[in-house]
């Protein structure tokens, strides 16, 4: 529009500069009237009517000239603007019907979440945060649009390897708008460390570790998008752009398609709170924080559960995060769910959302 604005504006400049060419000359090529200083110099009465009528001929020819210049430049200036109305209209109408598409898509998946109650929305992120209860547990979703790739980090827990905070402290503490906890972790020495592969600003806090039994990585890449799976070598994860990521285990959905999940998950627990994450086509996130009341496998939800439900909801990639005690979901400054020792547990890495 920048553009066409520039475009319209050196077409008016074209059309008005002819007519005030026109005035300058004629007002520039009349020699003004020389009568002789000399008292003998004579000039008939004729000749000064004649001139004095030629004159009179020119200001009334540039008179109307002036005239027709300012009707056209009049003409001209209601025609740039009926034109910059039109290309404004035609603007608007285009980014309407761009943003179509991504209305009707967010139109399905809501449909399927139902009504949120709760919203953050911002020129960075929108939030909304919907209840789930299909009967065989209860739950939340925070289905999450970042409009700023920034407006999502991962927080380690007070900022230094090894140490670990509750996801309230670290929402607190960066002043995020939301959190949730991340990857799975090891204790060691009277410390928490972070489990296998993790990313944070574009570095590998430990270095590269090779996928190794179940463990998967999931992270967000520099331009925003979700990203995950087994890697390797270093080299394909690098070619991801990885700005942030942590590892736990399983994959749930590949591209769309449930992944088969490690018999070993599916039954220790069978059933336990449970924080997974996935993306839509239209990469937003959706994030199900599950409760229950213990880790000994007969309360909250299972594995097969949560990938049917991602599934359904039309979910691409989810990746299973770290769950039972660790399941942590903060929005707006309190605790959403209910986690089961009770209290917050302390973990060394977390997912925040920012305003």
């Amino acid at each position: 529009m920048k553009l066409q604005a520039k475009q319209m504006n050196r077409l008016f400049m074209l059309a008005t500069a002819p007519f005030i060419g026109l005035i300058l000359c004629l007002l520039l090529i009349q020699q003004p009237l020389k009568l002789n200083d000399s008292a003998a110099s004579y000039v008939p009465s004729e000749e000064v009517t004649a001139l004095t009528h030629n004159v009179s001929s020119q200001l009334d020819r540039a008179e109307e000239m002036a005239k027709y210049t300012i009707s056209s430049i009049r003409h001209t200036g209601e025609l740039y603007q009926r034109t910059t109305q039109t290309m404004s209209a035609i603007y608007q109408n285009v980014s309407q019907q761009a943003t179509r598409p991504e209305i009707i898509y967010n139109r399905r998946i809501t449909a399927k979440l139902g009504y949120p109650y709760e919203r953050v929305d911002s020129s960075r992120i929108t939030i909304e945060l919907y209840k789930l209860n299909p009967g065989v547990y209860q739950g939340y979703a925070m289905k999450i649009k970042l409009k700023d790739p920034s407006a999502m980090k991962m927080a380690l827990g007070g900022d230094t390897l090894g140490t670990s905070e509750t996801t309230m402290k670290a929402v607190l503490r960066h002043g995020a708008v939301a959190g949730i906890n991340a990857g799975g972790f090891a204790d060691g020495g009277g410390k928490r460390y972070p489990l296998s592969t993790t990313v944070m600003n574009g570095h590998y806090l430990t270095g590269f570790q090779s996928s190794f039994k179940d463990l998967s990585f999931v992270g967000l890449s520099s331009s925003g998008k979700l990203i995950g799976g087994k890697f390797f070598n270093q080299s394909s994860l690098d070619q991801l752009n990885p700005t942030f990521g942590a590892t736990f285990v399983p994959v749930l959905l590949k591209d769309g398609q449930r992944t088969p999940i490690p018999y070993k998950w599916q039954i220790s627990p069978k059933r336990a709170p449970r924080t997974v994450i996935g993306n839509y086509k239209d990469d937003q996130l959706l994030v199900i924080v599950v409760d229950g009341y213990n880790e000994r496998g007969s309360s909250g939800a299972t594995l097969q559960e949560l990938q049917n439900k991602m599934f359904n909801l039309g979910v691409q990639d989810a990746y299973n995060l770290d769950g039972g005690g660790s399941s942590s979901l903060i929005l707006n400054g309190r605790v959403v769910n209910k986690p089961s020792d009770g209290q917050l547990r302390p973990v060394p890495t977390h997912f925040l959302f920012f305003k």
